[in-house]
């Protein structure tokens, strides 16, 4: 099995770990030190040997930082995880709500005399820095680079990730990375720039069409890279994890060991290209003078997705959703009461891993019954595996990393008969998760500007959820991709290639959750004889197929157009899952996709 449900980290470790910290505060004169979720490489996901958050604290949220001081210690989490940082953190632990307050504020409120915080300039990138330096002048509170604190009392830290790199073949890849080199290059020289800086595990994998095992379901390898104005690179990386794939690198990738990488920075001669927002401070600190701001050159290449990656990701999806539905006919099969948590999830990875292109899940499986559906990102532990009851909701979110491509597919699924304040909150999100599914609109628009649509419907009842509708998603890479989300906070313009989650949900805390979600591309959408000549439109071409349980849906509040769309798309999954599934499985997959 590549997941496990053991309990990886306890409230009550944190205490005395809290107590540790604070001494070695004590022995460096700081008043604090600032414990973020990333790593040096600034990618949304850690290696076990970087999950420093977690291991301190015990929450084990992707996104989030603890700020500790002499009496208090704030952890910072979003909307996502303020349920599940209740269950995970012991009460020396003070759960502050990010970015409503942000860290300056909070710190402005607790060191009202100032004091001297520190941080691992090799954890936070320059924006953030600057961002928190610029909103605590004149306070007295000073930012101190020092040495990572904790660190310094993790007896057991884990050795650094050391998988073997493994080349992405053309026929997946699309583009071989001499062409990727010099067209990322020919933008640089465009802009004046000598070189640019690339620390992002992703954008370095995808450049060089490699990939690796560095990270828990996630396909990358750790290193820094230096793209040059003449399409060379310096890859700053274990060497011996390259071993046999010289031909590959070719001559213009030249391989350093990652200790390298400081000095090499410090040599460049400007102007140099780093990203503020994913680039640490101290390789800024390195470069001086050199550097100048500007958009990692990987990032929207990355999000726009070639032929080959689009048609690959729809292959994976296919095959991905035959699983889903063996799986779904499996689990209405079994007598209410008789399943937990951790046989969904086990069944669910077993069905996935007889195809062979699956090389891991895309992330943890996420099987929530009752009211552990209302924890937005739910890990199921050996301590926390609930029995799915009659009236329970399981939201089974989940995802695999296949040679062609990485899926992302969540289903909400009956057991029994299910509350009417549930089925109805269902229809809600059934229906904006439709509104965004149908939406045409104008080039030039971002995620801000089109993901309200797929909350409307739950606006208007009086209700929302406290996630973004939707994520961008890798070509067998992360399964979190940026730079594109359908997120109010995302300006970023929406772009054909790019592959995005459509995933609205509701969660009632100690009841249910909620969520659907697809994932969809971008395409450019075609004429109508209704529409302007001169207007350039997109839409979405749905990737994921899989039935949306129909014992969910009241009929009556979809509209005509919603349900026509919905009677459609099951048409769709029947005629595309249908012949890849078992006989039991397709009698099961016809009655699930009856029209509504």
């Amino acid at each position: 099995m590549f997941q496990s449900f053991e309990v990886t980290a306890r409230p009550e470790q944190g205490p005395p770990r809290l107590d540790a910290l604070r001494a070695q505060m004590s022995a460096a004169a700081l008043d604090g030190f600032i414990v973020p979720r990333a790593d040096a490489h600034q990618g949304e996901y850690v290696a076990a040997r970087d999950a420093r958050l977690s291991w301190l604290t015990g929450f084990t949220g992707s996104a989030g930082f603890c700020v500790v001081l002499g009496d208090v210690a704030g952890v910072f989490i979003d909307g996502r995880y303020r349920t599940q940082v209740k269950a995970q953190v012991a009460d020396v632990y003070t759960p502050v709500p990010w970015p409503e307050v942000s860290m300056a504020a909070w710190l402005l409120e607790q060191l009202p005399t100032g004091g001297r915080v520190g941080f691992d300039p090799w954890l936070h990138t320059v924006e953030q820095i600057a961002k928190a330096q610029k909103a605590l002048e004149g306070s007295g509170i000073e930012l101190v680079q020092s040495a990572n604190l904790v660190d310094a009392i993790w007896d057991d830290q884990p050795a650094p990730p050391m998988s073997a790199a493994k080349v992405h073949p053309l026929e997946f890849a699309g583009e071989s990375h001499d062409d990727k080199r010099v067209r990322l290059a020919r933008t640089l020289v465009e802009a004046g720039e000598a070189a640019a800086i690339i620390t992002l595990p992703d954008s370095i994998c995808w450049l060089l069409n490699m990939r690796g095992a560095d990270i828990e379901r996630n396909p990358v390898l750790h290193g820094f890279a230096i793209l040059h104005s003449n399409g060379a690179v310096d890859l700053f990386s274990e060497p011996s994890k390259y071993a046999g794939l010289e031909a590959h690198l070719g001559g213009d990738v030249h391989l350093h060991a990652p200790d390298g990488f400081l000095d090499a920075v410090a040599d460049l001669q400007g102007p140099v290209r780093i990203d503020a927002s994913t680039v640490p401070q101290i390789v800024a600190d390195a470069l001086g003078d050199a550097a100048v701001a500007g958009a990692e050159p990987c990032a929207l290449p990355k999000a726009c997705k070639n032929t080959a990656e689009v048609e690959g990701a729809a292959a994976a999806h296919l095959r991905d959703g035959a699983a889903m539905v063996e799986m779904l006919c499996w689990l209405d099969a079994q007598p209410i009461g008789s399943l937990t948590e951790t046989q969904v999830v086990s069944q669910l990875e077993t069905l996935r891993r007889r195809d062979n292109g699956l090389q891991d899940i895309s992330f943890e499986t996420i099987a929530g019954t009752g009211p552990n559906g209302a924890i937005m990102h739910y890990r199921v532990t050996e301590e926390t595996d609930s029995t799915l009851e009659d009236g329970h909701l399981i939201v089974l979110d989940s995802g695999g990393q296949y040679l062609d491509g990485t899926t992302d597919i969540t289903r909400t699924i009956a057991i029994g008969t299910p509350p009417a304040e549930a089925a109805e909150a269902f229809t809600r999100v059934l229906s904006g998760m439709i509104a965004m599914s149908r939406l045409r609109w104008p080039r030039g628009l971002a995620g801000s500007h089109i993901e309200a649509i797929g909350r409307m419907p739950l606006w208007l009842a009086g209700q929302d959820f406290d996630h973004g509708l939707g994520h961008g998603v890798g070509a067998y890479l992360s399964v979190h991709e940026g730079p594109q989300r359908l997120s109010r906070v995302s300006h970023v313009p929406l772009m054909p290639g790019m592959i995005l989650s459509n995933e609205p949900g509701y969660y009632r805390e100690g009841a249910f959750g909620i969520r659907i979600e697809n994932l969809l591309v971008v395409q450019e959408a075609p004429a109508l004889p209704s529409g302007d000549a001169h207007r350039d439109m997109l839409n979405w071409r749905t990737l994921a197929f899989a039935p949306i349980d129909r014992r969910l849906i009241v009929p009556d509040m979809l509209a005509p157009d919603d349900r026509a769309w919905l009677n459609d798309y099951h048409a769709q999954v029947a005629a595309k899952i249908g012949p890849r599934v078992t006989p039991a499985a397709k009698e099961w997959l016809d009655r699930a996709t009856a029209p509504v």
